[in-house]
């Protein structure tokens, strides 16, 4: 008994409060009898979904042009989206084989922290949780704010205190629905998903009846004027490429996953095809009732569609974009806050972070600092000139990450591999990395890309006191705050389970 009560002393001394300590006021009835860990709640469907649901935003409804663009004609268009298509798949595929050789949750964070240590691990969650994964969110409410405002002001533009207020309101649902529970994550997931795979499958259903009526006049001769500069189609490709992002999302969860070892590479088999499908199907339907010219000239292509196809319908294709870009940031939330917790578990964030909820079993700490952090990024003038220069620091982790699945193959061998591509293809995704890395510091060199390589080299300033040196004082510091915390979010550290 004195020796119990020692340890619990102890644990307190240490800024945690343990699962017996927040519960000793609950009967013993009322214990939950689950394990206070993240629970195996997301079966094959709602991982297809998770993928598919945020992979899917407002892009191919909105502006699908970029591509378009550079190659300069219709049918290296409809190449290029497809081939895109297949070198998402061999990414994810090279995310699955990592996924079910190292089954942790925290998409790149365990990979890269198994092949080429703890710093590198470090630097990708300062970057991702600090900047990356908080202002994707901001911007995709930031979309939907706009979508969902714009009927209520014809004729002009919302108001920006409108669009930002709703913005965060909308962070402020997301989180709030992440944080009560997986299921009614999910469940939104699931929902939002099928929304946007219905208004694909009418926009693609109008665009085979209009072919079947004789409307190809956009798609005869559709290699005419097309681009042959390498430099171009290198860039349509980059453009391409971008809107299969995404497709790493089911690794951010692995924990999570019922049966990993078989829903993971089965999502991701089913989901990036769906996905590609869609969109080469889509653009098709698109130049049945547009020409090039006014593909490029739409501000809202699939608004365009709509008003011209599905008159007096039109209006729920906006209403369906807004149901898209709700659901992608609902995806973008769920992920991000299992990062955020897996950085806070392993030592290179607040512990509090890594601490989960005792009623909802949610890492509802790591959910609300990436909320918080998402309302700061909504408040700037233009948060999309922000989240352009980072983007290449997101191409260079994948490549890393293919890199890690080439040094393990030689440094871990012992490693079981339910499933094993061959090697060529992180070969590829890595050349592939630097491409998308360099082509656009090449192509349009600024100094904002050196500030933002410091910014991610900044991260060792506290990684050597922090994480490494572990200073006693920011430990004293921390113990209090932690505690406090603890009771007023009624969370508790996960419990070890093997």
């Amino acid at each position: 008994m004195a020796k119990s009560g020692m340890t619990q002393d102890k644990d307190t001394l240490n800024g945690s409060i343990r699962h017996s300590q927040v519960s000793a006021s609950q009967t013993t009835e009322e214990q939950p009898t689950k394990a206070t860990v993240l629970q195996k709640d997301v079966g094959l469907w709602s991982g297809i979904s998770l993928i598919v649901g945020t992979m899917i935003g407002s892009g191919i409804f909105i502006s699908p042009k970029a591509v378009l663009e550079y190659t300069g004609a219709v049918g290296p268009c409809l190449l290029v989206w497809a081939a895109c298509g297949v070198l998402a798949t061999l990414g994810a595929l090279c995310y699955a084989e990592l996924g079910t050789m190292i089954p942790k949750s925290g998409g790149e964070y365990p990979y890269l922290k198994e092949a080429f240590g703890s710093i590198v691990a470090y630097l990708y969650s300062w970057t991702t949780a600090i900047v990356l994964k908080p202002s994707s969110f901001a911007i995709m409410t930031l979309s939907f704010a706009e979508y969902a405002s714009t009927p209520f002001y014809p004729g002009c533009k919302p108001p920006t205190i409108i669009t930002k207020c709703l913005s965060a309101a909308a962070i402020m649902m997301i989180v709030l629905v992440n944080c009560l529970s997986v299921k009614l994550a999910r469940y939104v997931q699931n929902f939002f998903t099928a929304a946007k795979l219905l208004i694909i499958l009418v926009i693609v259903v109008a665009g085979i009846v209009l072919l079947a009526q004789g409307n190809t006049e956009t798609l005869s001769n559709s290699f005419e004027g097309g681009s042959t500069s390498v430099g171009a189609i290198g860039l349509a490709f980059y453009n391409g490429l971008w809107a299969y992002d995404g497709w790493n999302q089911l690794n951010f969860i692995t924990e999570e996953l019922q049966d990993p070892y078989r829903n993971l590479p089965l999502a991701i088999l089913i989901g990036i095809p769906l996905v590609s499908v869609c969109y080469v199907f889509v653009n098709i339907s698109y130049f049945t009732v547009m020409s090039t010219t006014e593909l490029l000239q739409s501000p809202a292509v699939a608004v365009t569609f709509g008003d011209r196809v599905l008159y007096p319908m039109s209006w729920i294709v906006p209403l369906f974009v807004v149901f898209s870009t709700f659901g992608s940031a609902n995806g973008s939330c769920f992920t991000a806050g299992r990062l955020t917790y897996v950085a806070g578990r392993e030592g290179h964030m607040v512990k509090i972070l890594s601490y989960i909820s005792l009623k909802c079993y949610t890492p509802s700490p790591a959910l609300m600092f990436n909320g918080i952090l998402a309302i700061f990024y909504i408040i700037p003038a233009d948060i999309n000139t922000l989240i352009n220069y980072f983007s290449f620091a997101q191409w260079a982790f994948y490549g890393l990450t293919a890199l890690a699945l080439i040094v393990m193959r030689y440094t871990r061998k012992e490693l079981h591999r339910p499933l094993k591509v061959p090697i060529v293809i992180p070969g590829l995704i890595v050349l592939m990395s630097c491409y998308l890395v360099l082509a656009p510091i090449i192509d349009k060199p600024e100094l904002e890309y050196l500030y933002c390589t410091i910014f991610i080299f900044s991260g060792l300033i506290f990684y050597y006191p922090f994480v490494y040196r572990k200073v006693s004082w920011a430990r004293k510091l921390m113990r209090p705050i932690t505690m406090h915390l603890q009771l007023l979010m009624e969370v508790v550290p996960p419990e070890k389970i093997e």
